[in-house]
């Protein structure tokens, strides 16, 4: 049988920290945490209570789990993240990427000093996390541009038309594609052609708003989402798309054809039922954009 002090040994030997918290938020005992790649010394921590050591707005997250491991009395996994900037005391300029973390929350079944308690085990999963980033970025993103996938497109266009339904929360959608790429995939190779579809790409990288996304829906044609814009303001975004267009293709010249882009850009509205209706109302504008005369911007 193992006694009290070697369980105690064994428990501080842990590589990951243990920490026996209760519904207050105090440390009541720190157990582990000796792989010292990725945890620092937590001895110093009991007595502490989370809220001495935490900003307020993550301190109320962690007495949130620990309540709902209380509650329940059944194992609960989340993943969080800390950096600099949660903790008191320290300078918000520190290390740019926050540690992640999967913390394993259970309810004991003693009090400590009156006080209910948790286990709670937190494992540092930073390198595991980077690594599912990279691949769903992978899963994302096209290639050729750095831009968002029409897979991508797909999730983010369900999200949007869900905000518009709950909440009538405009998105504008613009699609466009190039002019005359053929001619010049035809005369001076697809490379050509590709170094002018990796420009509109940074046009678009150039013109776009913090929230607003960009797309290679394929081959040429691209599409740029306007979350939160009606299609007044989303015309006049792509106006200034449109005019950057025609200053940075006009290198991609064969014989008396310029490469230019034509857009057709509507709005999700009330009649649709689905992003999906959107999708093929701006595809429409496009193609009449394209039998207009090319070269200019049709609403829908």
């Amino acid at each position: 049988m193992i006694n009290i002090e070697q369980m105690a040994i064994i428990l501080d030997t842990l590589p990951d920290p243990a920490f026996i918290l209760s519904r207050s938020g105090k440390y009541v005992a720190v157990f582990g945490g000796r792989d010292k790649r990725y945890y620092h010394d937590g001895s110093g921590l009991v007595g502490l209570y989370i809220s001495d050591l935490i900003k307020p707005a993550k301190a109320n997250w962690f007495l949130e789990q620990i309540a709902r491991a209380l509650e329940s009395r059944k194992l609960l996994i989340e993943e969080y993240e800390l950096s600099n900037s949660d903790v008191q005391g320290l300078p918000d300029d520190g290390p740019a990427k926050p540690i992640w973390f999967e913390g394993r929350i259970q309810a004991l079944s003693f009090p400590v000093e009156g006080e209910e308690v948790v286990l709670w085990v937190a494992s540092n999963i930073s390198e595991r996390h980077e690594l599912e980033i990279r691949l769903r970025e992978l899963g994302e993103t096209d290639q050729l541009t750095g831009l968002f996938n029409r897979r991508k497109l797909q999730h983010d266009l369900t999200l949007h038309y869900k905000s518009y339904v709950r909440a009538a929360v405009p998105t504008s959608i613009l699609m466009f594609d190039l002019d005359n790429l053929k001619r010049v995939n035809d005369s001076k190779g697809h490379h050509e052609g590709d170094e002018a579809i990796r420009v509109v790409a940074h046009i678009c990288r150039q013109a776009l708003r913090e929230n607003d996304g960009a797309y290679r829906f394929g081959g040429d044609e691209f599409v740029i989402t306007f979350p939160d814009t009606g299609l007044e303001q989303a015309m006049q975004l792509a106006r200034q798309i449109h005019e950057l267009s025609r200053k940075q293709l006009s290198r991609f010249l064969v014989d008396d054809a310029v490469v230019t882009v034509s857009m057709g850009i509507t709005t999700i509205m009330q009649e649709d039922r689905s992003y999906e209706d959107a999708i093929r109302r701006a595809d429409l504008a496009l193609y009449q954009a394209k039998n207009g005369g090319k070269n200019r911007i049709i609403p829908a």
